[in-house]
């Protein structure tokens, strides 16, 4: 069976840029950070490019990731890049001898229940969001290799340039 597009819609698919279908509202939340008992919400980076990582401490890719966040918050901080780096680890003891190894210059956030990683509907790791300065989502990227970082740092960039 073939499917039927009504002349105006065909026209309007053609026309509206397909980046538009990918924006939707980052869902929101509040959590507890690591390790100086703080706390962080996404609504309070309002106005900030928020590229958001979800991490575990078993998870190998994600330690290679950590350094290159660090990178990115140092190289880009100043123009408006904030990370935010969540644990989904249950024990807040593994995440914060994690953090003692990593130093991390980021923020890390603890989302021991998983409820804000159920928002995001997690379902592999690392998984992060690029999130733009209204708070939609404009890129999601599962797994961390080397051969991304150039990738995903042109996104930063160019949500940066907007």
């Amino acid at each position: 069976m073939r499917a039927y597009f009504p002349p105006l819609l065909a026209v309007f698919l053609l026309v509206l840029p397909l980046s538009a279908f990918a924006q939707q509202p980052a869902p929101v939340f509040t959590l507890p950070t690591l390790p100086d008992n703080g706390e962080i919400s996404l609504a309070a980076l309002k106005g900030r490019v928020v590229y958001l990582d979800f991490w575990a401490t078993w998870c190998l890719p994600c330690r290679k990731s950590f350094p290159w966040m660090d990178e990115m918050q140092t190289r880009y901080g100043d123009d408006g890049l904030t990370i935010v780096a969540i644990s989904i680890d249950r024990s807040r003891q593994l995440a914060e001898r994690f953090i003692q190894q990593m130093q991390p210059g980021f923020i890390i956030a603890h989302d021991a229940k998983g409820s804000v990683a159920k928002k995001y509907r997690i379902s592999a790791m690392p998984t992060s969001y690029l999130i733009d300065r209204n708070g939609n989502i404009v890129s999601t990227h599962s797994g961390f290799r080397t051969s991304d970082e150039t990738k995903l740092e042109r996104k930063i960039g160019d949500l940066l340039d907007q």
